[in-house]
């Protein structure tokens, strides 16, 4: 019986898998990033740039399911007059949820950062600080935007963390500061919506 019920379960998943319709695209646009959380007090924020390629999976008019591997720029600025960035780069990978009427889109969904550098910077010195942050930074994306049908789309989304990034060391514990970030974007969808 469990391997009836599983067969008929794998054949659901690769129908509805063969019935959706497929288009793939690129993305890049302007990010305004800072630090929150309990622990995260002089922080203001800082531009970045977001940018990748992402995949859309249509489930009838009005569902979609989009995975994305974006190149995002996050961090934050001293608050005081110092000149000093936090500067983290992170391959993120975002699997959001869309709903669509008629070219609005509404999204959201959990979202995998992996940390790819980490430095802090007052404008002329570098600092590394990749090790005292974790490596995985786990959060959500909300967002919305508009497509067009003939490929072109722009959009605004919020990304929040729910794990902290700073590690915990050895005998101390680990401070509650998040990612936050503001991404407003563009794209072209190849294949139509």
């Amino acid at each position: 019986m469990k391997k009836v019920i599983l067969s008929l379960a794998l054949a659901a998943g690769v129908s509805a898998t063969a019935s959706a319709q497929a288009s793939f695209g690129v993305k890049a646009g302007a990010s305004l990033t800072t630090l929150g959380g309990a622990d995260a007090s002089g922080f203001s924020n800082k531009v970045g740039l977001n940018a990748g390629v992402v995949a859309n999976l249509g489930f009838g008019d009005a569902l979609s399911l989009q995975p994305e591997v974006l190149f995002s720029m996050k961090g934050a600025a001293l608050s005081d007059n110092t000149k000093v960035k936090y500067n983290f780069n992170y391959i993120d990978i975002p699997v959001m949820l869309q709903y669509n009427a008629d070219g609005l889109f509404f999204e959201a969904g959990p979202q995998l950062g992996i940390l790819a550098s980490a430095k802090a910077t007052d404008g002329s010195t570098d600092i590394d600080v990749k090790d005292g942050l974790n490596t995985i930074d786990f959060g959500y994306a909300v967002g919305l935007g508009y497509k067009l049908e003939s490929g072109p789309m722009i959009g605004l989304r919020y990304n929040g963390g729910i794990t902290s990034i700073d590690k915990e060391e050895s005998g101390t514990t680990a401070a509650k500061i998040r990612n936050n970030a503001f991404q407003l974007y563009v794209g072209y969808m190849f294949g139509g919506k």
